[in-house]
């Protein structure tokens, strides 16, 4: 059974966790449909409200957490994420009969409500879920789930306020060094870097935001012989070889997962929106959650559990960006090689190394792996709602090694930007999984 080695998981918590006696409740794969359309509805008010890729991955932890958190008690012995985590409330435990789907669906929605713009949608959504469980059970046994629900989602959010977000909304815009090798504003839009000081967010699985840095280990050099060059030159020249309907056009295209991108035409500019790199991995952990059959609470486990790895691999990846503030390959092409060259893809507004998307994606296919096995066979649907074709791949780790060269195979990042972004991601990963199964 694929599944075999996120029961694992759930087994080695309880050692080490301690668990609260829960009312032992059945429920269905069916069942878990509710947990995957509040995901996809939190992925479109993402995608909607135009959050940037850091900020994104702390969108989608905390209404995880909460609906895990909510969720568990169907399940006898089911383990607290959060006890594992740095400074969460405990989790207040039910009394009495509940329908823990509707406790599950509350905590996630009232969560979401404090980190999304567009909370009207989010309460539209909520009251639509509940009104189709209310007739379901007792008003009685409803009531007391919603309040559940409730007080588990007020003690999730507690951490809101102590995670340095709102703290980091106060602080400067990067100071730019207009210094040979230092990143700069890359065209069309020269935009300010985004979120500078994200590395000063709350980890919750790392002990701190430099736990898996990795060293930039070629630095700037012009020289044409240096290692830098050589990096810079085949960023160069796979751009130009790269051409329309090649399978590395392809696959560039299936990995852009850039939210928010300005196209310009001329005197036109018009934008697209796209989920970030963390929406696609939970999108692809719908597919195997779906696929695998899983009940209602490894399903909720699953995106706990991935939202977690992804949140913490992005404050690790930002860390080392804005300590090293590596320049792109656009800056330095346009400026020493050819003026007119342009990437595939737009670059975006912040360092080079190491990668975001190698780094988040090695993460998210670790925790995968540990959720579902090495190995893994699957088939990636989730970029056809807009316009792109599936992709098959052999395991999540060969996924996110294609996530991380497609970077190169667009412009927009060297070669080692990716490979230690890569090897970043998987220490990310691991600690998750190590803190997750052991403790604090």
């Amino acid at each position: 059974m694929k599944y075999r080695l996120a029961l694992s998981v759930v087994g080695l918590c309880m050692m080490v966790v301690g668990c609260q006696k829960a009312t032992e409740v059945t429920y269905s794969a069916t069942d878990a449909t509710l947990l995957h359309r509040c995901e996809r509805q939190l992925t479109e008010l993402i995608i909607h409200d135009i959050f940037s890729p850091p900020v994104s991955s702390r969108v989608y932890v905390y209404p995880s957490l909460a609906a895990y958190e909510a969720a568990r008690f169907a399940k006898a012995g089911s383990p607290s994420i959060t006890a594992n985590l740095r400074d969460f409330e405990a989790i207040p435990a039910p009394e009495g009969a509940h329908d823990f789907r509707i406790s599950a669906v509350r905590a996630f929605c009232q969560t979401a409500k404090r980190v999304v713009f567009s909370k009207p949608e989010i309460q539209a959504f909520e009251d639509q879920l509940l009104a189709e469980l209310k007739d379901q059970t007792t008003e009685e046994i409803f009531n007391r789930s919603v309040e559940f629900g409730t007080r588990v989602s007020d003690a999730v959010i507690k951490r809101l306020s102590t995670d340095n977000y709102q703290e980091t909304r106060g602080m400067d815009r990067y100071e730019v060094k207009a210094l040979p090798g230092l990143w700069v504003p890359t065209p069309p839009d020269y935009a300010d870097g985004v979120e500078p000081h994200w590395p000063q967010m709350k980890t919750m699985a790392l002990d701190s935001n430099s736990q898996c840095d990795v060293a930039l280990t070629i630095p700037y050099n012009e020289g044409k012989s240096s290692d830098f060059w050589k990096e810079l030159t085949e960023v160069y020249e796979m751009v130009n070889r790269v051409k329309e309907g090649s399978d590395e056009m392809d696959i560039l295209t299936f990995w852009d997962d850039n939210p928010f991108v300005s196209r310009h035409k001329g005197h036109l500019m018009f934008q697209d929106k796209k989920m970030t790199p963390g929406g696609h991995w939970m999108a692809i952990n719908r597919i195997m959650a779906i696929h695998n059959q899983l009940d209602f609470v490894a399903t909720a486990n699953s995106y706990a559990v991935t939202s977690v790895t992804l949140y913490d691999a992005f404050i690790s990846c930002w860390n080392v960006k804005y300590s090293t503030a590596r320049v792109r390959p656009e800056t330095v092409i346009n400026d020493k090689v050819d003026k007119k060259w342009v990437p595939h893809l737009v670059t975006p507004p912040f360092p080079a190394f190491t990668s975001g998307h190698s780094t988040v994606s090695a993460a998210a296919a670790e925790a995968l792996t540990f959720l579902y096995g090495d190995a893994i066979a699957y088939t990636d649907s989730t970029e056809r709602e807009f316009g792109l074709s599936v992709r098959n791949f052999s395991s999540f780790r060969e996924a996110a090694l294609e996530a991380s060269i497609s970077r190169v195979y667009a412009g927009i990042h060297y070669r080692s930007d990716c490979e230690l972004g890569n090897v970043q991601g998987r220490k990310v990963g691991a600690v998750v999984f190590d803190r997750l199964t052991k403790g604090k």
